[in-house]
């Protein structure tokens, strides 16, 4: 198991595992290298109205683990106008894709768990070869190297245990339950007042 686990990380940092391309590395911090890179729009834009950016830019060091566009795209119709105002929700889903500490891809394939700054743990498991987070989200490319951390791609969002509980509230808000996963994701924007506070308290974890 350790020898086929040592395997699986050098795959990942030789860039075998990666069906869905790479990234050409650019220099900054993670938000400069996920805004440079443009496969992550949402996410960046949902930083900045969360009123995390600053956090993001912070000494870190952070592990990100950031779905592209395409993994935003592929939410049901409806799901991030019927949230829009859920704050709460919005900023603990944010928070559940950031882990303190660089994380690299050698790292993360002996892990089975790892804690985000949301508060909850994220699982990891290893199946022929590719790495999943809660079982269904594929880690894509790894190793995005930032001067504060480091990015791991996904191919679907992440949902924290407690919004994935939630959700079957959602059709009372325009969403069908059967169009629900385990693995969506809301981002919109917040209130000053709320985002000013969202950001505080992450900066506080993360320097923590």
């Amino acid at each position: 198991m350790k020898i086929a686990r040592l395997l699986v990380a050098a795959a990942f940092m030789l860039g075998l595992l990666l069906p869905f391309g790479t990234i050409v590395q650019a220099q900054g911090d993670i938000v400069d290298v996920a805004a440079a890179d443009g496969r992550f729009t949402t996410l960046v834009t949902a930083v900045q109205a969360a009123g995390l950016e600053d956090a993001l830019r912070g000494e870190g060091p952070l592990t990100v683990f950031a779905p592209t566009d395409d993994a935003f795209a592929r939410l049901p119709e409806g799901t991030v106008e019927a949230l829009l105002d859920d704050i709460p929700t919005l900023t603990d889903i944010l928070l559940y894709h950031v882990v303190s500490g660089q994380v690299m891809a050698a790292d993360v394939v002996e892990l089975t768990s790892a804690e985000t700054l949301q508060g909850d743990s994220i699982s990891i498991t290893v199946e022929n070869g590719r790495v999943f987070l809660n079982k269904d989200v594929e880690v894509i490319i790894t190793d995005v190297e930032a001067s504060n951390g480091v990015i791991h791609v996904i191919d679907a969002v992440l949902l924290p245990p407690a919004a994935e509980e939630a959700h079957t509230e959602l059709p009372a808000v325009g969403v069908a339950p059967e169009a629900m996963g385990p693995s969506l994701i809301l981002l919109a924007p917040l209130g000053a007042a709320a985002a000013g506070a969202a950001g505080l308290w992450a900066r506080r974890k993360f320097r923590g």
